[in-house]
């Protein structure tokens, strides 16, 4: 594992990890010790008790030609053509699928039981703030602005956008995307677009950077402002660009935020066209933004390199230019709701034909695992369309089920955040991001039903193994490499100054 995370030089996409360097790097804003406590973490045992007893992960998994075999579970590939099997096998060679099938045969591959296991792709989360990891339930309450609050009561723009997120320091947004990252892998969460908009400087945005790189999973981050005099968006892109993201065969890749609530929006959308890159932006109706798609389309703007997070209360022109031009489309359904975004817009995109993708949002309000988002989705739509069809209307639209909210979580999930190339489904010559979810524990056996299984019972504590690009990171129901200790003491650490310095309390009940 890396530097950062247990004190062992190891690397990063097949190169060295420069620890110190890197460190001075982001801590230059102002060393203190919760940054070095943040970094000089020592790795627990990777060993790990199992009900088969104890076990080792194989050595070196990821490792060009390194090869190990997932035999024997119940595989949801995401693929038609590919199939599903109820006792099937995933053949992983370096980073990459091999094969998917029953009984294969793979003389000199490692041999992993996953019997009792349903084997599927990791999740995609295409949109999550991860530098707010130290304020997880602040704002439990809250709504997203101050829009008929009663009696002063806290609203995230107020108090997460406007008050604390200016305080950060560069070791904060480290600490909170490492933690965030690691505690979403631990949920099978494989993939995030990190919508950190904490850039505040330099030493910031190369802090977002590494707390990415040193959890070890797949992320694209979306480049975005800060505030403050040392706020230099956009101008930092080629910087970044040349040396964070100058190879396209690695696990971190590069987006553009842009959000349509800065007048200087259309200049950044054109500078992440010239450079190639997708571009993610909030939208959301209950903010005037009803038919802001409108004029976008009227201008030409619109197009499958766009992400819109929430897309809540837009007009039916939006809907239909937003289908034509192919926009990728998160949904955020426990946030929109509880937030006051507006409905989640999941039926009117389904009948439009726009296949949504699903995103945690927030964590100072609510949940980041997945298996809320997708239970969300699933009772949310079912319930609004159950209600239609009692009230006696005719030719309603189709119930949604397990495998779509499945693929929603994943297959789409991909394709939104521009990565169907390399994940979303077990596809043979895809990477392999793959989870083993425990399918024999006391709250999901017998197993009748795989997709059922997977977004009506279980939860986070299902997840026994987790493997990003070939490689095992969670083992056995346990995260390798990782001391929790000392990074829960130095995200305590973190969020009490954070607090203090915005000069909001803390309030425990």
């Amino acid at each position: 594992m890396c530097q950062k995370l247990c004190g062992n030089q190891s690397t990063h996409e097949g190169e060295p990890v420069k620890a110190e360097p890197s460190r001075r790097d982001f801590l230059s804003a102002g060393a203190s010790v919760l940054g070095a406590a943040a970094i000089s973490t020592a790795a627990t045992p990777a060993r790990a008790s199992s009900a088969q007893g104890e076990q080792t992960p194989p050595p070196e998994t990821g490792a060009p030609s390194r090869r190990y075999l997932l035999r024997g579970g119940a595989v949801l590939s995401m693929d038609p053509q590919v199939g599903n099997f109820a006792q099937g096998d995933v053949l992983i060679e370096g980073k990459r699928i091999v094969a998917v099938g029953a009984r294969l045969q793979a003389p000199g591959a490692e041999i992993i039981d996953a019997s009792g296991t349903i084997v599927m792709p990791g999740f995609v989360d295409t949109h999550h703030h991860q530098y707010q990891t130290a304020l997880r339930s602040y704002l439990s309450d809250g709504l997203l602005s101050d829009d008929g609050l009663p009696h002063g009561e806290k609203n995230y723009l107020d108090y997460i956008h406007t008050r604390i997120t200016p305080v950060f320091r560069p070791e904060d947004a480290y600490l909170a995307e490492l933690v965030a990252s690691l505690s979403q892998l631990d949920a099978g969460v494989t993939t995030v677009v990190d919508t950190s908009q904490v850039g505040h400087s330099r030493q910031h945005t190369d802090a977002v950077i590494r707390g990415l790189q040193d959890a070890g999973r797949r992320a694209v981050f979306v480049y975005s402002p800060g505030v403050g005099p040392q706020n230099i968006f956009p101008r930092d892109l080629p910087r970044i660009r040349s040396q964070y993201f100058s190879s396209t065969d690695q696990l971190l890749t590069l987006a553009m935020g842009g959000e349509v609530f800065d007048p200087a929006f259309r200049t950044y959308w054109a500078l992440g066209r010239q450079n190639n890159l997708p571009i993610v932006t909030h939208l959301v109706g209950a903010l005037g933004q009803e038919t802001l798609v409108e004029q976008l389309d009227s201008e030409r703007l619109l197009g499958p390199d766009l992400e819109f997070i929430h897309a809540t209360r837009l007009s039916e022109r939006s809907w239909r230019a937003i289908a034509r031009a192919g926009v990728g489309i998160s949904v955020a359904a426990p946030i929109e709701m509880t937030m006051r975004h507006g409905m989640p817009p999941l039926q009117a995109a389904l009948d439009h034909g726009v296949q949504p993708s699903l995103s945690t949002d927030v964590e100072c309000t609510m949940a980041a695992d997945f298996f809320t988002q997708m239970r969300t989705v699933f009772t949310l739509q079912r319930a609004l369309i159950n209600e239609r069809a009692l009230n006696g209307e005719q030719n309603l639209p189709e119930l949604l089920t397990c495998r779509d909210v499945i693929r929603f979580a994943t297959v789409e999930g991909a394709r939104v955040a521009r990565l169907s190339h390399k994940i979303g489904s077990l596809t043979p010559g895809k990477e392999a991001d793959i989870l083993m979810l425990r399918a024999d524990t006391l709250n999901v056996a017998p197993l009748n039903n795989v997709p059922g299984a997977v977004v009506t019972l279980m939860d986070r504590s299902n997840v026994d193994t987790v493997i990003v690009a070939g490689r095992i990171r969670k083992w056995k129901g346990a995260l390798l490499d990782v001391n929790w200790p000392s990074l829960l003491r130095s995200l305590e650490a973190s969020r009490d100054y954070l607090l203090r310095a915005a000069g909001v309390p803390r309030a425990l009940f």
